[in-house]
């Protein structure tokens, strides 16, 4: 292996992205037509070699938020986390009611946030990055 090869593999290995990602508009869809289920995802690339420990906190407009969740993605993954599928104590995040989302990470973090809209015969992709701070 020469040294370019090398280095450009010691490169793509780096940690990459931040550590504190916020997504505003989160809503989970209540009902869903045909085949495919309505769904978000938070999406999460870790470049690094090391595993990413995610804390996740979900806020509402008229309660008190969904905190700590916690999340691992290993180094080297990527990871599309279901909201749906994240809870606390037995508490979850209510289909049909708008929320937003924290993601903070102890490593370099790539976040997108993905939403599958299919309460119309017509269905709808929405796919934006997360806000990195």
């Amino acid at each position: 292996m020469g040294d370019t090869e090398l280095s450009q593999e010691k490169v793509a290995n780096q940690p990459r992205g931040g550590l504190f990602w916020i997504i505003p508009d989160g809503y989970i869809p209540p009902e869903s037509r045909g085949e495919l289920l309505s769904h978000e995802s938070i999406c999460v690339l870790n470049c690094g070699n090391c595993a990413a420990k995610l804390s996740i906190d979900i806020y509402f407009e008229d309660r008190e938020p969904l905190e700590g969740l916690i999340e691992v993605v290993e180094g080297r993954r990527t990871r599309h986390i279901r909201t749906a599928s994240l809870q606390k104590s037995g508490e979850r995040i209510p289909a049909g009611i708008p929320y937003a989302i924290t993601v903070a990470s102890d490593v370099p973090i790539i976040v997108q946030y993905s939403r599958l809209d299919t309460t119309q015969p017509e269905l709808a992709l929405m796919s934006v990055m997360a806000y990195p701070v």
